[in-house]
C-alpha cells in the first residue's frame, strides 16, 4: 500500500583488408574537375582588366621594346585576309610598383587591325615568342559555349539515372521475405539455456525427434504437427524456447516478426508471406519462427472497413500458405504471442496451429533454475542463497529476474564490490518492484501525518492471519509517485485468492486513511490508490467472482473482442435494479472492511503510534521491527537503515524556506513594480 503524494564506446578493430575501387566515385569526381576547368579556361577575363590600343599603337609600343608578349589570331569574321586580332602584355614598369613592395597586375591589352607580311615579320624579329593561333570556327565557339552545359546536364542526367534504377529496385524489393536464417556461424540456443518451462520443453521435443528421424514418424502413420503456438506472458521465454528447438534439431531456423508483413504499399505483405514459405521450401526441413503473430493474425472482420483489408489480405496468404492444396513438407511454423485471445479461429484450427503450448510464469523451482542459468554471466558472493531469492520473487518472469540480477550487478559495482551480496539482490527487487528511492524535501507535517498512515497499513497487516501476501517493509521515504510505502510480498505461489484473503486486502488498503484520522482528527488524499484498489478488488467480488449476497453470477460486461464493431452497440447486460444492488454490495464490502480495520487500529493505538514514532525516527522499518513492537513494545533488532540526521533535516528546511521565499519575492514583485 502506498501513500500517493499531494566516455563513447571503442569500436572494434577491423582488420586491414584492401577497399575495393569504386570506378563510380572517381568518374563523378573527374567530371566535377572538368566543368571546373572548362569554366576558368574558356571564360575570358574581365574586360575592365583589358586595354584596347590602336593597331598603330601597339606597332609603336613593339618598336619600343614595351611589349612582353603577343598572339596574333586572324579576324574571320571582317571577311578580310589581312584583318588580326592582337592580343598582349606590356612590360612592367618599375615606377608603378605599389608601397607595399608587392608587384603590380601586368597590363594586357587587345588591338584589331590591318597587319601585311612586312608588320608581322617585323613583330617576329623583335619578339621571337610571338603566338600565332587560327581561328576558331563558328562550331567551335559554339561547342565552347555550350560545354559547360552539356556536362552539368550529363552530371544530372546520370544521377536521375541511378535514382530511378534504385528506386525499382527497390520498389521490386517489397515482395521479398525479411525472414532472417539463423546460421551456423552463430551461437545456438539449446534446452540447457530455457530452465523454469519443462513442460513446455516436453511438448515440442517431438518436433526435434521428428526433424531428426522423420522416417520414425511417417512409417507407423503419425503426422507431426504442422504448426506449434507458443503462448504466455511477456517475458517468460518463448522466444527463446523456439530458438532452443532450432539449435536442438540443428535443422535452418527462419525468423520473422508480424510487423515485418505490414506496409503502406497493399499486397506486400500477402506477396512477403509466399516469399517466406518459398525461401523455408529450399532449406526442408526448416523451422519457420514468427514472433508476435497476433500482429497479422488478429480475427478478420474485426474491424469496420470492408473485405480488402490489407492486414486480412496477409492473413489470407498465411492460411493458405500453411495448409492449402500444395502444403509445405517438411516446414513447421512455430509462432508466439501473450494474445491468443484475439487470433482468428481459421488459424488456431488443426492443421495450421494443431498444437499450442501455453508458457507460464515459473514457479519456485524454475525461477531457482532461472536464477542459475543467469547466476553464470555475473559474480556473486559465497553467501548468496539463489533459493531464497525464488522464494521472495514469487510472479516474477524469466526476464524479470535476469533483470533483477542485472541490477543488482549495477549496484554492487557502483559501490566498488568485487561480488554481488544478498543486499544488492534485496536492494535491485526492491527498486524493481516498488521504485527507486528519492529524498524528495518534506516538512515535519507531511512526515508525520505519512508516518500514521504508512504505519496504519503495517499493523493491520502484521495482526490479519493472511499467509499468503506477507508484510516485507514499511517506509516513509518516497519511491516512485508515493510520499510513502508499506510492501508486500507474496509468501508463496499466489495461484488463487479465497474471499478471506480478499477482505483482508480491503480491509488494509482502508487502514491507511484511518491512521491519519486517528491521530491528526483529519485525512488527505493520500489514499486515493488504497480507495482505487479497494473499490477493484470489491468491484470483482460482487461483478465477476460471485462473493456477495447476489450469488455467482457473472455481472461483468463483456470485454471480449472490444474493438469489433458488433460489440460497439452491446449493452451491459443486466436490469438498473441489478446495478443498484451491485453497487450497494460494493459499498457494503468497503463500509464493513472500513470499521474493521478502525477497530483494530483502535484496539492497537499504542503499537500504532510505536510504529509511527519509529518511522518518524529510522525512515525505513523491516517486518521484523513491527512484529516485535506489536509483541514486546520496542525494537530489539538492529535497524540497517541510515536516517537522515538533525543536521541534514535542518539543512533541508532551511533550503525549503529560501526557496518558499524566492518564490514568494517572484510572485509579489510583478505586483509592486506595477
Amino acid at each position: 500500500m502506498s501513500r500517493a503524494p499531494d566516455k563513447k564506446p571503442s569500436k572494434p578493430d577491423r582488420p586491414n583488408t584492401p577497399e575495393r575501387f569504386n570506378v563510380k566515385l572517381l568518374l563523378i569526381w573527374l567530371a566535377i574537375v572538368a566543368v571546373i576547368g572548362a569554366l576558368l579556361t574558356f571564360s575570358p577575363p574581365p574586360k575592365s582588366h583589358i586595354q584596347s590600343k590602336e593597331i598603330g599603337q601597339v606597332m609603336r609600343d613593339i618598336d619600343a621594346g614595351k611589349v612582353s608578349r603577343i598572339t596574333i589570331i586572324p579576324d574571320t569574321a571582317s571577311g578580310s585576309d589581312r584583318m588580326y586580332i592582337v592580343r598582349g602584355e606590356l612590360l612592367d614598369d618599375p615606377k608603378s610598383a605599389a608601397a607595399d613592395g608587392k608587384k603590380p597586375e601586368p597590363i594586357r591589352f587587345e588591338s584589331s587591325g590591318v597587319l601585311s607580311d612586312a608588320a608581322i615579320d617585323k613583330i617576329q624579329q623583335k619578339l621571337p615568342d610571338t603566338a600565332f593561333r587560327r581561328a576558331n570556327t563558328n562550331f567551335e565557339l559554339i561547342l565552347l559555349q555550350l560545354l559547360p552545359t552539356i556536362i552539368i546536364g550529363g552530371l544530372v542526367i546520370f544521377f536521375i539515372y541511378r535514382l530511378m534504377k534504385s528506386a525499382n529496385k527497390n520498389a521490386l524489393s517489397f515482395a521479398k521475405s525479411r525472414a532472417k536464417l539463423l546460421g551456423k556461424d552463430k551461437e545456438r540456443a539449446t534446452f540447457n539455456d530455457v530452465a523454469g518451462c519443462d513442460e513446455a520443453k516436453e511438448d515440442v521435443r517431438e518436433i526435434i525427434e521428428y526433424l531428426r528421424d522423420p522416417k520414425k514418424f511417417q512409417e507407423i502413420g503419425g503426422r507431426i504437427p504442422k504448426g506449434v503456438l507458443l503462448v504466455g506472458p511477456p517475458g517468460t521465454g518463448k522466444t527463446l524456447l523456439a530458438r532452443a528447438v532450432a539449435g536442438e534439431a540443428e535443422v535452418p531456423f527462419f525468423s520473422i516478426s508480424g510487423s515485418d508483413f505490414v506496409e503502406m504499399f497493399v499486397g506486400v505483405g500477402a506477396a512477403r508471406v509466399r516469399d517466406m514459405f518459398e525461401q523455408a521450401r529450399k532449406s526442408a526441413p526448416a523451422i519457420l519462427f514468427i514472433d508476435e503473430i497476433d500482429a497479422v493474425g488478429r480475427q478478420r472482420g474485426a474491424g469496420l472497413g470492408g473485405g480488402h483489408d490489407e492486414r486480412e489480405q496477409t492473413l489470407n496468404s498465411l492460411l493458405v500458405e500453411m495448409d492449402g492444396i500444395e502444403g509445405h513438407e517438411g516446414i513447421i511454423v512455430v509462432a508466439a504471442t501473450n494474445r491468443a485471445d484475439v487470433l482468428d479461429a481459421a488459424l488456431l484450427r488443426p492443421g495450421r496451429f494443431d498444437r499450442h503450448v501455453y508458457v507460464d510464469l515459473p514457479d519456485i523451482h524454475g525461477r531457482e533454475e532461472i536464477l542459475q542459468v543467469h547466476a553464470k554471466k555475473v559474480k556473486l558472493a559465497p553467501s548468496v542463497d539463489l533459493k531464497h531469492i525464488a522464494r521472495v520473487t514469487s510472479g516474477c518472469s524469466g526476464a524479470q529476474l535476469a533483470n533483477l540480477l542485472n541490477e543488482a550487478a549495477l549496484l554492487a559495482a557502483r559501490q566498488n564490490k568485487k561480488a554481488i551480496d544478498t543486499v544488492d539482490i534485496e536492494q535491485a527487487n526492491d527498486k524493481i518492484s516498488f521504485g527507486a528511492e528519492r529524498r524528495r524535501l518534506m516538512d515535519d507535517e507531511d512526515r508525520r501525518t505519512t508516518a500514521f498512515h504508512e504505519a496504519g497499513h503495517a499493523i493491520v497487516q502484521a495482526l490479519l492471519d493472511d499467509a499468503q501476501l506477507k508484510l516485507h517493509k514499511v517506509t516513509i521515504i518516497p519511491r516512485g509517485r508515493a510520499l510513502g510505502m508499506a510492501m508486500f510480498k507474496p509468501g508463496k505461489d499466489i495461484l488463487g485468492q479465497t474471499r478471506k484473503q480478499l477482505i483482508n486486502r480491503i480491509c488494509t488498503a482502508m487502514a491507511g486513511r484511518i491512521g491519519e484520522e486517528v491521530i491528526t482528527g483529519d485525512f488527505s488524499n493520500g489514499a486515493a490508490s488504497d480507495i482505487k484498489q479497494a473499490t477493484a478488488i470489491a468491484r470483482h467480488m460482487v461483478c465477476d467472482w460471485g462473493m456477495s449476497s447476489l450469488g455467482p453470477v457473472a455481472l461483468g460486461e463483456s470485454q471480449e473482442h472490444i474493438f469489433l464493431a458488433r460489440e460497439i452497440s452491446r449493452s451491459q447486460g443486466y436490469s438498473e435494479e441489478t446495478a443498484r444492488r451491485v453497487d450497494s454490495e460494493i459499498h457494503r464490502i468497503i463500509d464493513e472492511q472500513y470499521k474493521r480495520a478502525a477497530e483494530i487500529l483502535s484496539a492497537n493505538a499504542s503499537a500504532h503510534r510505536k510504529v509511527a514514532e519509529a518511522l518518524l525516527e529510522y525512515e525505513t522499518l523491516d517486518a521484523v521491527h513491527v512484529h516485535e513492537l506489536l509483541q514486546f513494545g520496542e525494537i530489539r533488532t538492529p535497524v540497517e537503515y541510515r536516517p537522515l540526521t538533525k543536521r541534514e533535516r535542518d539543512e533541508d528546511k532551511l533550503a525549503a524556506t529560501a526557496t518558499e521565499v524566492t518564490a514568494e519575492s517572484a510572485s509579489i514583485a510583478p505586483a509592486s513594480a506595477s
